[in-house]
C-alpha cells in the first residue's frame, strides 16, 4: 500500500463495498505489526464518527485488511 493513499475501498462479508478514508498508518514497534486506522464517515447513535483499526502488510500490493487480535 501506498502510504500517500488516502481512500480504501472495504468490502463486508455480502459483497458490499464501502469506500473509507484512511486515517493513518504505523508500525508498532512492539509488535512489529502494522496498523492502518481508517472510516467509512458514518455516525453512532451519539454523533460520533465510526474508526476502525486493522493490522495489514505494506509490502502487499493488494491491501488486506485482518482482525486485531491483542490487546498490545
Amino acid at each position: 500500500m501506498d502510504h500517500g493513499q488516502e481512500n480504501i475501498t472495504i468490502v463486508d462479508e455480502n459483497g458490499n463495498e464501502q469506500l473509507c478514508n484512511v486515517l493513518f498508518t504505523f508500525e508498532s514497534d512492539e509488535t512489529k505489526k502494522n496498523y492502518m486506522v481508517y472510516t467509512d464517515n458514518t455516525v453512532d447513535e451519539d454523533g460520533n464518527t465510526k474508526v476502525y483499526a486493522s493490522v495489514y502488510n505494506p509490502d502487499e500490493d493488494e491491501t488486506r485488511l485482518m482482525p486485531i487480535e491483542t490487546d498490545k
